[in-house]
């Protein structure tokens, strides 16, 4: 994989936004909600498995900047349940896209020492995509670089309705008491028990929302929306966001440093004295 500096020369812009980057401050997860392939495709009068194939290559793109920042977890919306509405032969498409991702990609992961996890209902992937999937993550289990977690057939919503099934089912057989579910619990039985909860959640198209993503997961993570369509996702537009993070303040619901010196109890705006 090629160096930071391969990506960002002196001069370039991405090396400017970079320049302003604290090493030191770097999100620990970031996820991306994959947004305007299709529109993508309608504006260059193309179909929309173009923009698909253009999808790919920015999610080639982003892996490989995220892994040479050294940031340890990147997780991809590539495949909602709400997408299997779409038309048949689009989600064939889709299913074929990604099969030859993880072809191609496999040897590279190893090499890299990237690591590939998964998150969804694989079961309703076809089977000959659900092997080579399964497959890869088996092959890159051992690698200790930067994890590429991908949610296929992937729902929010639905991943908390499975969990508070779980618990009701466990309770009824005494397996699971009402005042051993809290916070700790819910998070260690998510499908994303195993990472950190992002830091970061970008959202590319112009959308403003958060489409059934995550949806206990980013309570806390700060949001960057941008209008760029997601073929046009550049290292560019990663590394403006991975700013924009770190120009925020992060109060988890406590107290800014700037509320702190102003002596101001509630965080908020100061009362006159009388």
């Amino acid at each position: 994989m090629q160096s930071i500096e391969a990506v960002a020369p002196p001069g370039s812009p991405e090396r400017e936004i970079l320049d302003q980057i604290d090493p030191h401050r770097l999100p620990h997860h970031v996820a991306v909600i994959m947004d305007g392939n299709g529109r993508w495709a309608q504006i260059r009068h193309l179909p929309r498995v173009e923009g698909h194939r253009a999808g790919i290559r920015a999610v080639q793109t982003t892996v490989e900047m995220v892994a040479r920042l050294g940031i340890p977890w990147v997780t991809l919306y590539a495949f909602s349940t709400e997408n299997w509405k779409r038309p048949r032969a689009e989600v064939a498409t889709l299913m074929t896209l990604l099969r030859d991702y993880i072809d191609r990609e496999l040897e590279r992961f190893v090499a890299n020492n990237l690591r590939l996890r998964t998150i969804g209902r694989l079961e309703r992937l076809n089977a000959p995509v659900r092997r080579r999937i399964e497959a890869a993550v088996a092959a890159t289990a051992g690698c200790t670089g930067t994890t590429v977690q991908i949610a296929l057939s992937y729902s929010g919503r639905q991943e908390l309705t499975d969990l508070v099934r779980h618990a009701v089912e466990a309770g009824a057989r005494g397996l699971l008491r009402a005042d051993e579910v809290d916070e700790a619990w819910i998070g260690a039985h998510l499908q994303t028990a195993s990472s950190p909860d992002p830091d970061l959640l970008v959202r590319t198209s112009g959308e403003q929302r958060i489409s059934n993503f995550l949806l206990w997961q980013i309570a806390y993570a700060e949001i960057y929306f941008t209008p760029v369509l997601w073929p046009d996702f550049s290292n560019l537009e990663l590394l403006q966001a991975i700013l924009e993070f770190q120009r925020r303040e992060r109060r988890f619901g406590g107290l800014g440093h700037q509320s702190e010196r102003a002596g101001d109890p509630d965080g908020g705006p100061r009362a006159p004295r009388a």
